[in-house]
């Protein structure tokens, strides 16, 4: 009967340390999926951010009339392919997230195209600089989120007790991204 009991409570000790750390990486993935809403959330945020600069730089003169176009369209495009689909992280489709990536990239390589050959008010090259940044730094924060999420959700546990639920898996955000030079001097 001593065997028998013992058994049991030794099984019951188990069976408490599993339960409490299924719990505790369930509490850990939905606090990564929670940092992954949050990173593209200022994401989003320094993209629109940084369009809307772009539209002002364009607007204020100073530039190239073709210059001034090249930047608005680019803004423009960038700015519908964000409110076409409004969806999260991962609950965008393909084919919009391609556009996304693409419509940002396209205004990144304007913007450098237009700034690094003309020669701006030091407040407005300020600006643009540190919209152009803040880009740079919440893409990285937003693909590292995904990345460490990614990495949990991979393991056998997760996968086997479904700990995820039924959040989408989230997806990279591949942009060029690369700030305009600063001019030599």
């Amino acid at each position: 009967m001593a065997e028998w009991v013992s058994a049991a409570s030794t099984l019951l000790a188990v069976l408490v340390m599993v339960s409490f750390y299924v719990s505790w990486r369930a509490g850990r993935l939905d606090r990564l999926h929670t940092r992954v809403e949050t990173a593209h959330a200022a994401l989003q945020a320094a993209l629109n951010r940084r369009s809307a600069v772009v539209v002002e730089l364009a607007a204020v003169g100073g530039l190239e009339p073709a210059s001034a176009v090249l930047l608005a369209e680019a803004a423009g495009t960038a700015h519908r392919a964000w409110a076409d689909g409004a969806a999260g992280p991962g609950g965008a489709s393909a084919r919009i997230r391609a556009e996304r990536e693409l419509a940002e990239s396209d205004l990144s390589r304007a913007l450098r195209a237009v700034v690094e050959r003309t020669d701006l008010e030091p407040g407005v090259r300020g600006e643009v600089d540190a919209a152009a940044k803040r880009v740079l730094l919440a893409r990285r924060f937003y693909n590292d989120a995904v990345a460490q999420t990614r990495q949990a959700r991979s393991g056998r546990l997760v996968r086997l007790f479904r700990l995820a639920g039924r959040a989408e898996l989230p997806e990279f955000f591949e942009m060029d991204d690369e700030p305009p030079a600063l001019p030599p001097g």
